[in-house]
């Protein structure tokens, strides 16, 4: 049987002709201008177009879409980003757009892949990372070199294409909002110290992903925290932040734990400082609600606060560790969020209420104080912030890793143009 049907298909010329047949009616009904992008595109371009069935991005009913012009206006003052605009020929793909509104659909093809070239390499250059340091807790987090296929799918991905190149969608809003103060700072003359200033900003920003990866984004600078899902702004919240002794560090990692009715593992400045004197002036660990442990493994044991030599503690000569017990005083609140990182840095609850009102929040020891930490709960558990029982240290897996940035950016928009919060971190200089 398999013989003879092999035979058949030789003997007859229907399946050949069909063969050849099928490119032409493909193009016939993919539309003049997706034909035209078939036969036009190759290389890289040619594997975007041809996954979205040579359906164009930028134009729509056979004409280039005003997000053309955005895209252009972009590239001419690509300077902003630190980018030469000369590497990005403006001036054929203004050539090529001029062609295209004589309506031919190979001109409208020609024009479509020089804009996706231009700005897929746009995209590559602008988040490729400057000179600005961030430690990356997590390895996945560190930036990678885009290819343009990449840029392209995350382009055509939202619903609202020219609102995602008006609004710069691939770039966090930070580095928006920072690239246009740059922009206002060139028209009027800024000095160079003040554009200098700016630019150091924007590496740092530059390092933001944009709103459509869910993560959260802490600004040591103001004090201020930003949550993002599905390529918008979701939330945010006052925070305090690391002193000037104490810097918040520019970190990135992973959220993966939410830890309910948490302990707090006292500093040994402050187990020096401030626990030993006052348990040589007659107030007990359990006075204070504490305890103090022996060792800090995960098998430590508590010890007897009388077993402990507090002159020698409060000389510096011996530190103990010491814990805080959950109470609704407890400095970490009702609850802490854990990324692995080896500078022990995570984002708590406060009791200390009084510290987020000032407008300068620098006060802690490095880690980040949160304003509404139930908010933010409820938005990375995806449940009410709640622990099932009084029980300390309920350690709860979040749904869903978080990636969390720690940043630093002093600039602010003025109505003379641009100024700058105090360099508090000294990293502006």
């Amino acid at each position: 049987m398999l013989a003879v049907t092999l035979c058949a298909a030789a003997a007859s010329p229907l399946p050949a002709l069909a063969q050849q047949d099928r490119p032409a009616a493909a193009a016939a009904r993919m539309g003049p201008v997706a034909a035209a992008i078939r036969e036009h595109a190759d290389g890289k371009l040619r594997k975007f177009y041809a996954a979205r069935g040579f359906r164009p991005l930028w134009a729509r009913s056979g004409k280039i879409g005003a997000e053309a012009e955005v895209l252009i206006g972009y590239l001419r003052s690509a300077e902003l980003d630190g980018l030469d605009p000369s590497d990005y020929e403006v001036g054929k793909l203004r050539d090529a757009l001029a062609a295209a509104r004589a309506g031919s659909p190979d001109d409208v093809a020609r024009a479509e892949l020089a804009l996706s070239e231009a700005f897929a390499s746009y995209v590559r250059d602008q988040r490729r990372p400057g000179e600005a340091e961030m430690t990356f807790a997590d390895k996945k987090l560190r930036p990678r070199k885009l290819s343009e296929d990449a840029v392209l799918r995350a382009a055509a991905f939202p619903k609202d294409f020219a609102r995602y190149v008006r609004d710069m969608g691939w770039m966090s809003e930070h580095y928006v909002r920072l690239r246009e103060l740059a922009g206002r700072a060139r028209a009027s003359g800024a000095s160079r110290d003040t554009l200098d200033r700016l630019a150091r900003n924007l590496d740092r920003a530059r390092l933001l992903p944009g709103p459509a990866v869910r993560h959260i984004v802490v600004d040591a600078s103001s004090g201020r925290l930003w949550y993002y899902q599905a390529g918008k702004q979701v939330g945010t919240m006052r925070v305090v932040v690391g002193a000037a002794e104490t810097q918040t560090p520019m970190l990135a990692g992973m959220l993966q734990w939410a830890i309910l009715n948490p302990y707090w593992n006292v500093p040994d400045y402050l187990v020096r400082d401030d626990v030993a004197p006052k348990v040589l002036a007659g107030r007990s660990l359990a006075a204070q609600k504490m305890e103090a442990l022996d060792g800090w493994g995960a098998g430590a044991q508590r010890i007897a606060p009388a077993s402990i030599d507090w002159t020698a503690v409060a000389a510096g000569r011996s530190i103990p560790r010491v814990r805080e017990l959950p109470w609704a005083g407890n400095s970490m609140g009702k609850a802490k969020f854990l990324f692995p990182n080896k500078l022990g840095i995570y984002l708590h609850d406060t009791p200390k209420r009084d510290l987020l009102r000032k407008d300068d929040r620098h006060f802690s020891n490095g880690c980040i104080r949160l304003e509404d930490a139930a908010t933010l709960g409820r938005w990375l558990l995806q449940k009410p912030l709640r622990a099932p029982s009084k029980a300390p240290e309920q350690a709860v897996p979040l749904p869903v890793q978080v990636p969390v940035y720690l940043t630093y950016l002093t600039p602010v928009a003025t109505k003379a143009g641009v100024s700058f919060r105090k360099d508090v971190y000294g990293r502006d200089g």
